[in-house]
């Protein structure tokens, strides 16, 4: 390979890597802009308990490079990579929820540290996923980055990274509502016979929108492989894992503090809901 070749390779790779910069901009903007304009989020930057926030950013970091080794910036080849496009994806959420939040007056030069800085750290988590989240649901086509990029390249889709992917769908919702009052009214209203109603429904739109509803990126099962396997090994693990998402969001809000044990499950049953749906499309597009 001549000097040339690798000047064009390296042009090439940091053409890939740039593009990749800006579809993270427009999906953190894209996906964190309904967090950036709810007023429950802002409020939450000031008075969350320190420990809770700190635990929320600690827990984002591998999530964030399992996100990136899946589907980063770039198609990455070790987890170094993947870390390092984590850090950016990172950078960028700061920085994009500083930027609108400082446009919309939400920060203000009189504020203390405290407050400005618990606003933004807050925001950056799901500006940060956004940012990831850019690269697969803006780009033009899968391969756009390198069409010749072997296939073997490509992450294998394993049963862990299924329930992972399934995770972070998840999160992303109930980032959007946990902090909500509505969360706590709906359980509120609802009897615990809503309550069972409402899980199966939520067990039934999972697994429809992944086996039975044919949308793009829906799955198909093997043939011979009975209906029940894939609702028992992925649809019911997954609802567990939108349900365990639900109730760490709500207890990281200070949701779940001053409620009962039968009020604080219905509340997670409810989240539960909108949650389950994000794990089920998770499994669709990512």
């Amino acid at each position: 390979m001549t000097a040339i070749d690798d000047e064009n390779d390296d042009a090439k790779r940091l053409n890939r890597f740039l593009v990749g910069l800006a579809r993270g901009i427009a999906g953190a903007l894209l996906f964190s802009l309904p967090m950036l304009m709810t007023m429950e989020m802002w409020f939450l930057g000031f008075y969350m308990e320190r420990e809770r926030l700190l635990l929320l950013l600690l827990l984002n970091i591998p999530l964030l490079v399992g996100l990136s080794h899946r589907i980063g910036f770039e198609r990455t080849a070790t987890w170094r990579e993947s870390a390092r496009d984590a850090v950016v994806a990172y950078g960028m959420g700061i920085a994009a929820s500083a930027l609108i939040l400082a446009l919309l007056g939400v920060i203000k030069p009189d504020m203390s540290p405290h407050q400005w800085i618990g606003m933004i750290a807050l925001q950056s988590v799901p500006a940060s996923i956004g940012a990831l989240l850019g690269r697969s649901q803006l780009s033009m086509s899968d391969d756009d980055d390198d069409e010749d990029d072997d296939p073997a390249d490509t992450p294998e889709t394993s049963y862990i990274t299924e329930l992972f992917m399934m995770a972070v769908g998840a999160l992303y919702l109930s980032l959007n509502l946990a902090p909500t009052e509505e969360m706590i009214l709906l359980a509120y209203k609802m009897t615990v016979w809503h309550a069972l109603v409402l899980l199966a429904l939520s067990l039934m739109l999972m697994h429809g929108f992944v086996y039975a509803l044919a949308f793009k990126g829906s799955h198909s099962l093997d043939e011979g492989t009975p209906a029940w396997h894939a609702f028992f090994r992925f649809t019911v693990p997954g609802y567990l894992v939108a349900l365990a998402v639900s109730l760490y969001t709500l207890w990281t809000f200070g949701r779940l503090d001053d409620l009962g044990a039968t009020e604080a499950l219905l509340t997670i049953i409810v989240l539960g809901f909108p949650a389950a749906i994000g794990a089920a499309a998770a499994r669709l597009v990512l």
